[in-house]
């Protein structure tokens, strides 16, 4: 039986102690659409949006690609590096699926207001 994996959300937080947890989890945290922490071994941190994942056997042969603020280059972390991940950013798409765009637009048409194509800011 596969394990079900939760999905990551602000405020989470996991630490490279239980490496197959994490690994379990690097999918999940590729897919969150928000920024996360770092927290490197030698006390480093680094801040960014992870926009790929190289998962391997185990955390030695893992690697998270991430765009980080401020720099013009993308980043590459290798697994074994990481001694946590906090989850620190806001998933921009959270409750922003199709299904609950529909939902509002029919709402906003039954009551008689204006209701548009275009999608909404993500702040």
């Amino acid at each position: 039986m596969i394990p079900q994996v939760t999905a990551i959300k602000e405020g989470d937080a996991l630490d490279a102690s239980d490496p197959a947890k994490l690994l379990a989890r690097l999918d999940a945290i590729r897919d969150f659409r928000g920024d996360v922490t770092l927290v490197l071994h030698d006390g480093a941190t680094i801040e960014g949006f992870v926009f790929d994942v190289i998962v391997g056997t185990d955390l030695g042969s893992c690697a998270l690609r991430l765009l980080v603020p401020g720099e013009a280059t993308r980043r590459s972390v290798a697994g074994r590096e990481i001694a946590a991940i906090r989850i620190t950013g806001r998933d921009a798409a959270a409750g922003k699926t199709w299904e609950n765009w529909v939902r509002r637009y029919a709402e906003k048409r039954l009551a008689g207001e204006r209701a548009s194509i275009e999608s909404e800011t993500l702040d």
